[in-house]
């Protein structure tokens, strides 16, 4: 079972806090028009809002389970079908003529690709779908800060919230590894769920992510026909600088 599989139905709940990035893409969005494609765009966290600000915004997404969600707030919110346009696929082998004035890979959607061909590849596919006065955002952590934290293997509590469809009480912790050969963070997440009765139902979801410090992913930027405009330490332009929390990259085609 995939990892967005297995923790589909805890997604919208523990992310509920996660909206500092929506001001930044209503902004740009604004400024570059529609249509907008949003790489990796889950339940529609990131689609929700654009669409109910009057744009056209297309989702890709490879996992069923996180877009049956999507299609379910689609409903909910009475959005037409050709404003919030879901797309099921692989973005590396999804095949979609159109281009778009602003193409979106939020919060940390790029490290689910690996190794440097995929990466590539990726990149390469986004520039063919960005229009060519159009922009590519990318929202990524900053590896500075991860490589030089001090590694622990004990279990930390993330955060407790409440999952709606069954009103139980879920905690989410996590374990992680951090090769700093590979730059590979292997993380497993773990729901303990509290049922009706009081026992403690729990899942286990592993997830593997790629760290990117900021020359590497300039010249996978070049080698994919794009060229950096700016980069920012965070969703609010602010430098990016040693103890940013966030690498925030926008990019433009050549």
């Amino acid at each position: 079972m995939s990892f967005y599989k297995t923790i589909a139905r805890f997604y919208d709940a523990e992310n509920s806090d996660k909206t500092d990035d929506i001001d930044l893409y209503l902004e740009l969005a604004e400024e570059y028009g529609g249509p907008i494609i949003d790489i990796g765009c889950g339940t529609g966290r990131v689609m929700l809002p654009l669409v109910r600000a009057g744009y056209e915004v297309h989702g890709i997404d490879n996992e069923k389970a996180m877009l049956k969600r999507a299609e379910g707030y689609r409903g909910q919110f009475n959005i037409s079908a050709d404003k919030m346009v879901l797309h099921e696929g692989d973005v590396l082998s999804y095949h979609l003529d159109k281009k778009f004035p602003l193409v979106l890979v939020p919060y940390n959607g790029m490290m689910h690709f690996h190794s440097q061909e995929a990466q590539l590849a990726v990149l390469k596919k986004l520039r063919a779908w960005t229009a060519d006065d159009g922009l590519l955002v990318l929202d990524l952590p900053n590896a500075g800060e991860i490589f030089a934290s001090q590694d622990t293997s004990a279990v930390t509590l993330e955060r407790t919230f409440l999952e709606p469809e069954t009103g139980h009480i879920v905690m989410q912790q996590s374990v992680t590894f951090l090769d700093r050969v590979t730059q590979l963070l292997r993380v497993t997440w773990i729901y303990d769920e509290i049922t009706a009765d009081g026992t403690v139902k729990r899942t286990f979801a592993p997830l593997m992510l790629y760290y990117y410090f900021y020359n590497e992913m300039r010249l996978l930027l070049s080698q994919a026909g794009f060229e950096v405009e700016g980069v920012y330490g965070d969703v609010d332009y602010s430098p990016y600088e040693d103890g940013c929390e966030r690498m925030v990259i926008f990019a433009k085609p050549i």
